[in-house]
């Protein structure tokens, strides 16, 4: 008797111990529930604006390259490409895959006979909008009055080229041109000039600036090209916020106003002083910071961002400066022995 009246105290106590826990247990998430209904009631909006900021500016973020490239400008440019022979210049029209495989439209304007061979190569980084026949009056010029052989890319995503333009993805078109032309054995591999024009020149920067392509690119030409793009932006989008936002939030940088510190090679700056786009003080900007022994500012009267090259006198300067290093080809020297020359 006495046993089993313990044994239902003992029961009884485990009860009102495990009770005693579960009410209090209860109790506490019965009053964070409460806590959270209160909270959201207070600061739910402010919650769901905070969601809403953070999705948007993902939406952006992944949006860029749409507002960035615009390969469909003019009308029709992803389907119909100029041809050079509309300006009677003898041409290849080839293709190329870069490292990651994506197929690079391109065309290729080579001197006549022996001439391909004594001839500088110019490796031709076009602009933004369009395709690399809506450059073909350019390159007619270079050809007649530089006498260079010319190697016209087409980026990913641009004319006939396949693929989706990016930032990494235009550095690894322009290294395939690099590829495409030092294979060559009709043209003279140690002369290959990289010309690049606004978008171009950024991409001609990155190119010209990385260790393995040192001794490929004998000189680079730079035109109405840009610092960065988060630069451009905070000009282009009259907003104090873009100058606080940090690099992390723009997809496409193009940090050319960083890299140009690393470049050896001889550099020719070409600014447009009429430029609406590019501000040419950025061009300025680019040329003093320029780490190369070798290097000269032109600027041009008139010049606009498109169509510097349809200035008088433009032709001149680039073929004085190719002769220049022929005659006296410069030491590519640390960055801190600096000489430059400027024709202003």
């Amino acid at each position: 008797m006495k046993m089993s009246l313990h044994g239902r105290l003992s029961r009884s106590a485990l009860v009102r111990f495990f009770g005693g826990i579960a009410m209090k247990c209860w109790a506490y998430s019965g009053a964070y529930i409460l806590f959270c209904i209160v909270l959201y009631w207070l600061y739910g909006g402010i919650l769901a604006f905070f969601l809403l900021c953070f999705a948007t500016t993902g939406v952006l973020y992944q949006t860029q390259d749409q507002l960035l490239y615009r390969p469909d400008l003019p009308a029709h440019s992803r389907v119909y490409v100029p041809a050079p022979s509309m300006f009677k210049l003898p041409y290849q029209s080839v293709y190329t895959r870069t490292r990651d495989g994506t197929l690079l439209h391109m065309f290729f304007i080579v001197q006549s006979g022996e001439k391909a061979k004594r001839s500088p190569t110019i490796l031709f980084l076009h602009g933004n909008a369009g395709n690399i026949g809506h450059r073909l009056k350019n390159v007619l010029g270079l050809y007649h009055n530089a006498n260079c052989n010319v190697l016209m890319l087409e980026y990913r995503g641009y004319g006939l080229s396949q693929g989706s333009p990016s930032e990494e993805g235009l550095y690894m078109d322009a290294q395939a041109g690099i590829d495409f032309l030092t294979a060559r054995n009709d043209i003279n591999t140690s002369e290959i000039i990289v010309f690049g024009r606004s978008l171009g020149g950024a991409v001609a920067v990155d190119l010209a600036t990385k260790f393995d392509n040192e001794t490929k690119i004998w000189c680079l030409i730079l035109e109405n090209t840009f610092t960065s793009i988060p630069d451009m932006a905070s000009i282009l989008i009259s907003s104090k916020l873009l100058h606080h936002l940090p690099l992390i939030c723009y997809k496409n940088q193009f940090m050319s106003v960083r890299k140009i510190h690393f470049l050896r090679i001889p550099t020719l700056f070409i600014s447009g002083l009429s430029d609406k786009l590019v501000p040419p003080h950025m061009m300025k900007e680019l040329h003093k910071k320029c780490g190369s022994s070798y290097k000269r500012l032109i600027s041009i009267p008139g010049g606009t961002h498109n169509e510097t090259w349809n200035r008088d006198g433009y032709y001149k300067h680039l073929q004085t400066f190719i002769n220049e290093l022929r005659q006296k080809p410069p030491m590519r020297m640390p960055a801190s022995h600096v000489y430059q020359i400027d024709d202003i």
